[in-house]
């Protein structure tokens, strides 16, 4: 019988396993993960929502990329500077929100701790969760 704690490592890699053959999830970049906590396709649409944990470890650039959807984010803890095409970059701490629209380029430099986000996504099924820009 497995442990409590690995049963829930399994089955939260089985998630993502699921949720990268049919969403096609950035593979994680070294410094921050993303955690799939909830999942809803509309039923007969293109489209899916993703409840997603991503942490991001101190120090960390998260490079400029999209997504194939909107994004909101709310920073649980930690904070950086958050930095989207046609607006100023921003200083973010715990508390703050933000949206992203389709495919507009963004990033986040992680500050000196490490931060948690809570993101929502409403994204295109078949297509990468994110796709990186080039600088």
């Amino acid at each position: 019988m497995l442990p409590k704690r690995r049963f829930l490592a399994c089955a939260l890699c089985a998630a993502g396993g699921v949720l990268s053959a049919s969403v096609g999830v950035l593979a994680q970049a070294p410094g921050f993960t993303r955690t799939v906590l909830n999942r809803i396709e509309f039923p007969g649409d293109t489209m899916v929502t993703l409840q997603v944990l991503v942490e991001i470890e101190p120090n960390v650039l998260v490079a400029r990329h999209t997504h194939p959807g909107i994004e909101d984010g709310y920073l649980v803890e930690g904070g950086g500077t958050f930095g989207m095409m046609g607006q100023p970059d921003r200083a973010m701490v715990a508390g703050d929100a933000f949206q992203v629209p389709r495919d507009v380029p963004h990033f986040l430099q992680n500050g000196t701790h490490k931060t948690r986000v809570l993101s929502v996504y409403v994204v295109e099924k078949d297509k990468p969760l994110a796709s990186q820009v080039p600088a």
